[in-house]
């Protein structure tokens, strides 16, 4: 008979094996984000239409900040939509 506080699981667990997230713009050196560039802000925007926040994409707060700034500024000039249902 096994210890109590032995555990036995089916597959291997994979603790510790978390993929570490990074900011693409600093990888990159992309210093300006383009909001005259719909196709690269639904990157960053879900099917209702709604910003990614940073624990999701791993972006530094400085280039959050302007992916917010440039999706609105998107969406002011009817490149992007406010609300969408089943934008992608």
């Amino acid at each position: 008979m096994r210890p109590k506080g032995d555990i036995k699981y089916l597959t291997a667990t994979k603790i510790g094996l978390v993929k570490k997230k990074y900011c693409r713009f600093k990888k990159n050196r992309i210093r300006y984000i383009d909001y005259k560039d719909p196709e690269f802000l639904l990157k960053f925007i879900n099917e209702q239409g709604k910003i990614y926040p940073r624990r999701l994409t791993g972006n530094s707060l400085k280039f959050q900040r302007k992916i917010a700034q440039a999706v609105k500024r998107a969406r002011h000039l009817s490149l992007l939509p406010y609300v969408a249902d089943l934008l992608k």
